[in-house]
């Protein structure tokens, strides 16, 4: 072991909570080691301080490594994804101009409805930002825009937009709609700029959106730092997973070292309770953002594979062979061997139909009992990685 202090990257995000929070109550301390959290201003500077090792570790989008082992983006280098930090948590929203050419009263959990009304509304191409081209926020964005009559990317117009640079954007009329994680999209409605119109949640219930990265040889060469990272953060995810803890976790993320913003907005992204306009209309979206349950934390090679196919079939890659490339990089196998010890549910395999569960559902698990909630696309697509192996 070099040295007990781990050096981790991250963006100001709800979803950093779990990095956050095993630093801030002392479960990086329990595990023998000392987490540097390393504030970011863009998803591109994180996974360069990963790719060229200015830090250890990282807050990374799911579908960064993925799109690394596909050899896009221009960075060569193996990124390892040892566990999913976060499921869900992304807002769309658009501008007050367009939120006035979409009916009123539409369903917040209802992406077909919502869908076909920002295509009706759209009377020009639309202009969306999201915070990296390889994220969920684009490929959510993709997926459910072409199912609802924009065939997505060509008839859009993506741009790529820090997260918290997103309400800024919007006021200076550089985008027209956007796909971001908490704060960031309640941070337009509270500057009074735009409107939340549909969580991420509704186009996939269970969609892995950050993952807890690093260097694929640092984990090899690291064995004893990479399990204590990995206890250190699941810890944290367990502590949030916790009912009642909420208001705890946004004054911590609320510090200026972090989010360097008002608890009570953070609040509206851990509770699911959103403030969606400028004139105060309150939606609720159950399972918004998840930390811990339904096994939220283990890296599902039949995630990775989803990514990889949407991205093959996009840019023309044989999705074969990137879904196979793909399912090395969600490290299921360092999963099971550091965090078994600390009690983590496994599941009995590490590939799942994605898409096809509709309610809450026992499945087979090494140890202890494993209930996975809803796990559906809205077009009702189901996923099986069985057919591309």
């Amino acid at each position: 072991m070099s040295g007990s202090t781990v050096s981790v990257a991250f963006l100001p995000l709800v979803d950093a909570a779990p990095l956050i929070i095993a630093s801030e109550l002392g479960f990086d301390h329990e595990e023998g080691i000392h987490l540097d959290l390393v504030r970011a201003s863009s998803w591109s500077s994180v996974r360069d301080m990963v790719a060229f090792g200015r830090v250890d570790a990282a807050h990374m989008l799911a579908p960064i490594p993925v799109a690394m082992a596909l050899g896009l983006g221009g960075v060569a280098s193996s990124i390892s994804a040892l566990m999913v930090l976060s499921v869900n948590g992304n807002v769309i929203g658009v501008s007050n101009s367009l939120a006035q050419r979409m009916p009123p009263g539409l369903d917040f959990a209802d992406a077909r409805a919502v869908g076909a009304a920002l295509v009706d509304a759209a009377d020009t191409t639309l202009r969306i930002g999201v915070p990296f081209p390889f994220s969920m926020h684009a490929e959510l964005l993709y997926y459910w825009l072409s199912a609802s009559g924009l065939p997505a990317p060509q008839a859009v117009d993506i741009r790529t937009v820090p997260p918290p640079m997103m309400a800024d954007a919007l006021e200076a009329g550089e985008i027209d709609a956007f796909c971001v994680g908490e704060p960031w999209g309640s941070q337009t409605v509270e500057r009074g700029l735009g409107t939340l119109i549909l969580p991420g949640s509704s186009i996939w219930s269970f969609a892995p959106e950050k993952v807890l990265a690093v260097r694929t040889d640092w984990a090899d060469a690291e064995p004893n730092l990479t399990a204590r990272l990995m206890r250190a953060v699941w810890k944290a995810c367990r502590w949030l997973g916790q009912g009642g803890v909420h208001t705890s976790t946004a004054e911590f993320l609320g510090h200026r070292e972090y989010l360097d913003l008002p608890p009570e907005m953070i609040d509206r992204a851990l509770t699911g309770k959103l403030t969606v306009s400028p004139s105060g209309d309150i939606r609720t979206a159950p399972q918004f953002l998840e930390f811990f349950g339904s096994a939220a934390n283990f890296p599902w090679k039949s995630q990775a594979a989803w990514i990889a196919g949407q991205m093959a079939g996009r840019l023309g890659l044989e999705r074969a062979t990137a879904m196979e490339r793909a399912r090395g990089v969600f490290r299921s196998d360092l999963y099971r061997k550091h965090l078994a010890d600390v009690g983590a549910v496994m599941p009995g395999a590490s590939e799942k139909i994605e898409g096809g569960i509709a309610e809450d559902t026992a499945v087979a698990a090494g140890q202890g009992r494993l209930i996975l909630s809803a796990n559906q696309f809205f077009d009702g697509q189901v996923f099986d990685p069985s057919e591309f192996s």
